[in-house]
């Protein structure tokens, strides 16, 4: 600061003390190559502290210099270099000899910086690029200033850098374990999901499971499909709310007691009872949606229960698609409701899809219109049950990104035509009580086993099958009585319904007993067998058959 403006400001004995002494001040100022007066020495010379500066009095280069962070001054359209502070020598070494105000600066340019300084000369406002790695191999944020109003090709900016180097790095580690956490979480998702979907004899399945967002939180949405025996198959898609591990922890819980309540073959609406039942045991506080659902090629329906789910879509042969809405009742874990089954067509040719509300949820938008859009891409979806899935996901909009998890089970009911319509084949018979009934029923089986060309042993046991289940029918069971004889490319399958709802089991019976036998017999013989009630308050027993050479 010039010592003479200093002076001129204190009173006036102090200004004459310092008018003698000016001759030492002027040492002092030959002394100091700042120009300025150190203020121990001001205060020895006056007697009195010095007071503070103002700011616009305060030497510019000396605090630029002095400022830790990097800062350089560039003129005009072609960046010419004016002034850089010490920490930019420091950082980037010293300038090249010659005209520095010819010199430009090859580091910002690497950095691509050059379009964010012409930004700044034309627009005469100031931008910040957040982190950028220098060639030091340190980060920085720079801020580019104009020094000039309003800007212009004429102007300056002010390049202030400051090193972010330990924020850059401890943020990507950071990034780097969210990335391993997110890996690990998925990993645990999938690895709760079925590795490898059953392929039942009647129907053609694909699932596509994509985790939400990018966040290390896995979600609780899940699927499966059970086969059941005797040509039937169990469906199920469900949505365990919320995130994290919890969530998943839950789903898996949910999956693998679906997978036991299955083996019961119980109606859909009891299954999804014995699950309310055990959400409330496993977290009182954690609910999930889920649709249960059994499809029987004999019926050609699809009987469900729906438990807070979304609707099934089903689309028919002509590409009509139709929604089963009801019944639907609270979500697992609420406990206090009597579920219902409804059930909705499925023959051949149609097509029908399970999701969750990741495919059909967005924010802003009404949950009707989602399921409406899914409906309209679903009417012109054509294709394999995979093709469909990926149609569908696509439609949706679902990508990389997509805040929510996204579960997709697509089903076809495949239509037989041609060869394949040898290999799936029904016959039916209507039972009558009497000593006539099973003599009729053997013949019946025999012939029929024989117009399907089926070896001569898996007829022996076709028909030994047969016998032995309508004669358990006929002693345990009451009218109506009906055998059902089924092939499909796969296997043979065997079934005796009546009215009855007693469920037979196996036993070992004594020597003197005169039954009991009958049940063990087909156990024996069959690849598998077991029984379930019908909705009609009957019941119905079964066993099934391996062919030769069929696909399993």
């Amino acid at each position: 600061m010039n010592f003479t403006r200093w002076s001129a400001r204190l009173p006036g004995t102090q200004r004459r003390a310092a008018a003698r002494t000016d001759h030492q001040v002027t040492s002092d100022l030959r002394s100091d190559g700042t120009g300025s007066v150190p203020a121990a020495r001001a205060e020895q010379l006056t007697g009195e502290a010095p007071p503070v500066p103002a700011v616009d009095e305060l030497p510019v280069r000396e605090v630029l210099d002095r400022v830790p962070a990097l800062v350089a001054l560039v003129h005009g359209p072609d960046h010419r270099l004016a002034y850089v502070n010490d920490a930019y020598v420091t950082a980037f070494g010293p300038r090249p000899t010659g005209d520095p105000v010819r010199q430009a600066l090859p580091e910002l340019d690497e950095l691509g910086l050059f379009p964010l300084l012409d930004q700044v000369l034309r627009s005469g406002k100031p931008r910040t690029i957040k982190s950028r790695k220098a060639p030091d191999g340190r980060s920085y944020t720079f801020t580019c200033t104009p020094v000039t109003e309003g800007g212009g090709p004429g102007g300056a900016v002010l390049v202030f850098a400051t090193d972010v180097t330990d924020h850059a790095e401890a943020a990507e580690r950071l990034r780097a374990s969210e990335r391993r956490q997110r890996e690990t979480a998925v990993t645990l998702q999938r690895s709760l999901l079925p590795q490898e979907l059953e392929q039942p004899d009647d129907l053609r399945i694909a699932a596509t499971y994509q985790p939400g967002g990018t966040e290390a939180a896995v979600g609780g949405d899940w699927y499966d499909v059970i086969t059941l025996g005797g040509g039937r198959t169990a469906l199920v898609i469900g949505d365990v709310m919320g995130r994290g591990v919890r969530a998943a922890a839950v789903m898996g819980q949910l999956r693998t007691a679906v997978r036991a309540y299955a083996r019961l073959d119980l109606p859909p609406h009891e299954i999804l009872q014995l699950l309310d039942g055990l959400a409330m045991e496993i977290d009182a506080n954690q609910i999930a949606t889920c649709v249960y659902a059994i499809h029987d090629p004999n019926e050609g329906r699809l009987v469900y229960a729906s438990a807070g789910h979304l609707p099934i879509l089903v689309r028919d042969e002509s590409g009509v698609v139709q929604r089963a809405d009801e019944p639907t009742g609270p979500p697992l874990g609420t406990g206090g409701w009597m579920h219902t089954s409804g059930s909705i067509a499925l023959g051949p040719g149609s097509t029908a899809v399970l999701y969750t509300d990741g495919l059909v949820e967005r924010r802003n938008e009404d949950l009707d219109e989602g399921i409406a859009s899914l409906e309209r891409a679903l009417s012109g979806a054509t294709g394999t049950p995979q093709v469909v899935c990926d149609r569908l996901v696509r439609a949706a909009g679902v990508t990389a990104e997509h805040d929510d998890d996204v579960a997709v089970l697509v089903l076809q009911h495949p239509a037989h035509t041609g060869p394949d319509s040898e290999l799936f084949r029904n016959a039916a018979l209507e039972l009558l009580g009497g000593v006539e009934a099973a003599p009729r029923a053997r013949a019946f089986a025999s012939g029929v086993l024989t117009s399907w060309r089926f070896p001569v042993e898996l007829h022996d046991l076709g028909v030994l099958a047969v016998s032995e289940l309508v004669a358990n029918s006929l002693q345990h069971g009451t009218p109506p009585m009906r055998l059902r004889l089924r092939r499909t490319d796969r296997r043979l399958i065997v079934e005796v319904t009546d009215g009855d709802d007693h469920l037979p089991r196996r036993r070992r019976a004594e020597p003197g007993d005169e039954s009991g036998r009958g049940i063990a017999i087909v156990a024996t013989i069959a690849s598998a067998w077991g029984s379930r009630r019908t909705p009609g308050g009957g019941k119905a027993v079964w066993c099934e058959f391996g062919l030769p050479g069929g696909a399993k």
